[in-house]
Parts: C-alpha cells; sequence; structure tokens
C-alpha cells in the first residue's frame, strides 16, 4: 500500500491552499468545492499529497499551541537558513533555531500564517526516492 494524502482541517482551506502554493511550491491537484472548501495539494513529486479543507461541522485543533513534534509537515529544503528566512518574511514565524543533529542532519521548525507547524528537513541521506 501506498500513503495517498494526509489530511487537516483548518479555518479557511482557500488561503491556506494559496499560501501553500505560492510559497511552498505545491500545485492543486483537485478541488472539490462546496461548503467544506475541499483541496488536494500536491509537491512537485507529486507523489505526496495534502488535504486542507474547512469542515465547519467538525472542531479545528488549535495548532498554535501544539508542540511542533506532535503534528507537522516536514519540507526538504536544500539551504534551511534561506528558505527559514524567506517563509518568515511571507507570514511564517519561527519555532525555535535550526537544529543540527550529530548525524549531520539539519531541521527547523516554523508555523504557517495559522499555526500549523512546518518542519524543514536538510538531510545528509535523502529518505525519498527519486
Amino acid at each position: 500500500m501506498k500513503i495517498e494524502h494526509t489530511a487537516i482541517n483548518v479555518p479557511n482551506a482557500t488561503e491556506t491552499v494559496k499560501w501553500y502554493c505560492e510559497h511552498l511550491g505545491m500545485k492543486i491537484v483537485r478541488e472539490v468545492g462546496g461548503r467544506d472548501q475541499v483541496f488536494f495539494i500536491a509537491d512537485d513529486s507529486g507523489q505526496a499529497l495534502i488535504e486542507f479543507y474547512t469542515n465547519p461541522d467538525a472542531p479545528v485543533p488549535d495548532y498554535a499551541a501544539m508542540h511542533p513534534v506532535i503534528f507537522h509537515f516536514a519540507f526538504v529544503a536544500e539551504d534551511i537558513e534561506a528558505e527559514r528566512e524567506r517563509l518568515i518574511a511571507a507570514g511564517a514565524t519561527a519555532d525555535g533555531e535550526i537544529n543540527n543533529l550529530p548525524n549531520g542532519d539539519q531541521l527547523a521548525f516554523l508555523r504557517d500564517p495559522w499555526g500549523v507547524t512546518i518542519q524543514l528537513a536538510k538531510r545528509t541521506h535523502s529518505m525519498l526516492k527519486g
């Protein structure tokens, strides 16, 4: 089996998806529309999908209050410092400093404008195929 997507309820899926597409290079691959504002977005590999939706009948978690390791989206970044600064300029906020791990990996947590955690990851050995 393969994972198709991860889904997340947010206050305004339309605005969230616009930001992720504009600043993280995601592309909308399906928009369902309707009252729930359902969007499926993909990274440039087309293999990883995130579904953002706004369901007024379901609670939206307080993402900003969650510790960043509880829930986050991790994105590959070749230059963590530059990407971190670029995203901060685009409305994200830093959540701690850049971490240099003993194996040489670099990680940094940020919060998107709605409090959802984004991790930037520069790995010494990629965990992705292709």
